[in-house]
């Protein structure tokens, strides 16, 4: 792609990208795609790999703007938002409240569940928990997960007590707040939310028992398929409910929401993320390619969402 022609009108970049989280890795990846995009277009970026040192160089740096390209706590989850607003420096995506709940998937559902939208079972998993009657309360099967990691870091599928347990320790070496959801058996859906444009769906199709960071990052194998195969209504139906979960959490700018069927068919929020990866195998870049954007143009796009 040619270079911005009117590259002044944004100013200096600083892009947030690496961090200490343990989406540390998948971070560099999106952001280093989203530095070299940015330089590629002519604009002037400034890298900034997070760490406890980097908001004290913001003065010195002088940024006009921040996109934000770290993944996890510490960029994902309202703190960094919070900083910048205090900086007086506009930034990508979602403010401090809807990035905060986003990244707390318990509450996020908690919330979901408050304005009726619908969510599969849930539950928070605490080390007194009676793990056979939690397990029977959500149906016989679960997903354990963190409730401030993404990736899927931490997730495991528990189908009797003893792996509810065992699921639960190993989430909890992530995160104090565990927490599991009742099994869903149906398809899974990604739908990329790109300004007040809702971009087409995705299947996502994995040989692994789940979605997990193998299948998400490493794995060749992994199946994205869009368009997704619904029929146009329920298509339509599946682009409203993402868009009334990113809308009702107060998200803007961009983001993605995970959504996944029933055995019956019915369309249930699992999530939102409010700084989706970029990497290769990312998804809302194969999304915004099927809408018209290359990756280039969708950077610009994110850019461009960085408002005061």
């Amino acid at each position: 792609m040619s270079k911005v022609t009117d590259t002044a009108k944004y100013g200096r970049v600083a892009v947030f990208y690496g961090g200490t989280s343990s989406e540390r890795e998948v971070s560099l990846l999106s952001g280093g795609a989203v530095i070299q995009s940015l330089q590629r277009q002519g604009i002037d970026v400034v890298p900034i790999d997070m760490d406890g040192t980097a908001l004290q160089k913001l003065p010195e740096l002088n940024p006009d703007r921040a996109l934000i390209m770290l993944h996890g706590p510490g960029g994902e989850d309202g703190t960094l938002q919070g900083a910048l607003e205090l900086s007086g420096i506009p930034y990508t995506g979602s403010g401090v409240f809807a990035s905060a709940i986003a990244m707390d998937k318990l509450r996020c559902k908690q919330f979901w569940r408050g304005v009726g939208l619908p969510t599969a079972d849930f539950m928070a998993l605490k080390e007194d928990t009676d793990w056979q009657a939690a397990l029977e309360k959500l149906g016989g099967k679960a997903m354990v997960k963190p409730s401030h990691e993404g990736s899927s870091i931490g997730m495991a599928v528990a189908t009797d007590a003893g792996d509810l347990e065992l699921a639960w320790r190993e989430a909890s070496r992530f995160d104090s707040l565990v927490m599991a959801e009742q099994w869903l058996s149906g398809p899974e859906y990604t739908v990329a939310i790109l300004g007040d444009e809702v971009l087409p769906p995705i299947l996502l199709q994995t040989d692994n028992s789940f979605y997990d960071y193998e299948a998400k990052y490493e794995s060749d194998q992994t199946r994205y398929i869009c368009p997704c195969g619904l029929d146009e209504k329920r298509e339509a139906a599946l682009k409203a409910l993402a868009w009334q979960a990113f809308e009702s959490l107060g998200c803007k700018g961009w983001g993605r929401v995970d959504v996944m069927e029933d055995a019956s068919g019915e369309f249930y929020l699992l999530e939102v993320n409010t700084v989706p990866g970029m990497t290769s195998h990312s998804l809302v870049p194969m999304a915004a390619a099927e809408a018209g954007y290359d990756f280039d143009a969708l950077v610009l796009k994110i850019l461009e969402t960085a408002v005061s």
